[in-house]
């Protein structure tokens, strides 16, 4: 049963997409050839291409030749899609697992401790609303590095999905599975290891999807502002250069890696799962 609804499934988001395309494709405007242009026409300028949404069969020609060399280094300006993206999850990847390596740990200590949770709870309310990308300016006068600066905001927009998650899980651990682990004498940190840990991690693991999926959308951002390397800035360079159709090749990429992020961390999630 649940295979049919996938296959249906499938098959209605293949007819949906060529739809779209077909509509896409036909709406986009065509450019006369020199040759159909009246002589008053090409005096006023109608032989100069004008700026257009380009039609699908242009950003899959683009996408064909950006991905058949992802890799190519032709200079700073000039490299290919898949060394930009490599850059951007460097980046989201390493401010991430910063953000982690604080966050879990950090959350445990909310979630265990009804004490730090009332003293820490008023400064998680005030960080947590200021957008990443206010902190970039400061960013770049403290740590006077780009690449640096970027894995700072990446960590702060990836720390509180994950710390209220693993605070939130921890604090609903079923008590009499924790009266049970003093009942046998288990000390603080093996009770939080083999009791707390398993019985968070569904809701700890949510709290990483969410993370993960900030971090990639702030990035792009963080990129355009930063610039030099990564995927927000080859949009940017793009866009400056006027060739919308590699804007909307890169943008169909962005949404493809983002995708693929949280499939994986969907995956570890259904890993986790338990039933009570």
């Amino acid at each position: 049963m649940m295979a049919s609804l996938n296959a249906r499934a499938l098959l209605l988001s293949a007819v949906l997409l060529v739809v779209l395309l077909g509509i896409w494709e036909a709406a986009s405007p065509q450019q006369k050839l020199g040759s159909e242009l009246t002589e008053y026409e090409i005096l006023m300028g109608g032989a100069e291409p004008k700026a257009a949404v380009p039609p699908p069969s242009a950003v899959i020609a683009k996408a064909w030749e950006e991905l058949s060399n992802p890799f190519y280094d032709a200079g700073p300006n000039d490299k290919g899609i898949g060394i930009q993206i490599g850059y951007s999850l460097y980046r989201v990847l390493s401010g991430y697992f910063l953000a982690a390596a604080i966050a879990i740990p950090a959350g445990f200590l909310i979630g265990m401790s009804p004490l730090m949770y009332r003293a820490l709870d008023p400064f998680i309310q005030i960080l947590r609303p200021i957008s990443p990308l206010a902190w970039m300016p400061l960013a770049l006068f403290v740590i006077q590095d780009s690449q640096a600066s970027a894995i700072f905001v990446i960590f702060i927009c990836s720390i509180w999905p994950m710390l209220i998650n693993t605070a939130f899980g921890v604090a609903g651990v079923r008590k009499d599975w924790v009266n049970v682990a003093r009942t046998h004498e288990l000390g603080t940190l093996k009770t939080a290891w083999i009791v707390i840990l398993p019985a968070a991690a569904p809701t700890i693991l949510t709290g990483m999807r969410i993370s993960i999926g900030i971090a990639w959308l702030v990035i792009v951002a963080a990129e355009m502002l930063v610039g030099g390397t990564g995927i927000g800035y080859y949009v940017w360079n793009e866009w400056n250069n006027l060739d919308l159709t590699s804007v909307i090749f890169s943008i169909l990429m962005i949404g493809l890696v983002g995708m693929l992020l949280d499939t994986a961390f969907a995956y570890c999630a259904r890993l986790v799962q338990y039933q009570e």
